[in-house]
């Protein structure tokens, strides 16, 4: 069963809550260590500190290859947190825009393995970063195909279930009547 509250506000409540972690982190005066350019964007301030910690965040989820998955546990969205925090962050820009060709094949192949859901939770990441990007508006139109294939599919399964119902209601109420 589907929970009812829609993905986009969940992505909302995952990702204030990320930026809560962060900032609960830096009130508590929790170091972060990490690469040098998470350093040099994140010096001074608690806000900074967030940052620091959620680039440190993004590049442990690249080094375990989460780049756009799972949901809440990854660098992309991790790197939008970021944005959220500090608009101008190069780091996080540039990682973005670096790891943007292996996240469309991310989002290309949960379009092909039928994962539909996910895949459009994906392609939201990336329309969050450019939503004019070439091939994230073909992956908008494959996604958008592989939901009416799939529409299709299902409809004709459950016709090919009711004519099977009704072919066994007829049968069985034809051989009663003689």
């Amino acid at each position: 069963m589907q929970p009812l509250i829609p993905a986009a506000c969940r992505e909302i409540s995952r990702r204030a809550a990320l930026l809560a972690l962060a900032a609960l982190l830096a009130a508590c005066g929790t170091s972060h260590g990490g690469s040098g350019s998470s350093s040099a964007d994140s010096a001074g301030g608690s806000d900074n500190d967030g940052v620091g910690i959620l680039l440190n965040l993004a590049d442990e989820a690249l080094k375990d290859h989460r780049l756009i998955a799972p949901a809440g546990a990854n660098a992309y969205e991790f790197y939008l947190s970021v944005l959220e925090l500090d608009p101008a962050n190069v780091t996080a820009h540039q990682n973005l825009a670096d790891h943007l060709p292996q996240a469309t094949e991310a989002v290309e192949q949960a379009i092909n393995g039928r994962q539909l859901d996910e895949a459009a939770r994906e392609l939201r990441l990336l329309r969050e970063v450019d939503n004019n990007n070439f091939t994230v508006q073909l992956l908008a139109g494959k996604l958008d195909a592989k939901r009416a294939i799939v529409v299709r599919e299902d409809e004709a399964r459950a016709a090919a279930i009711r004519a099977k119902a009704e072919a066994a209601t007829a049968s069985s109420s034809g051989g009663s009547a003689q």
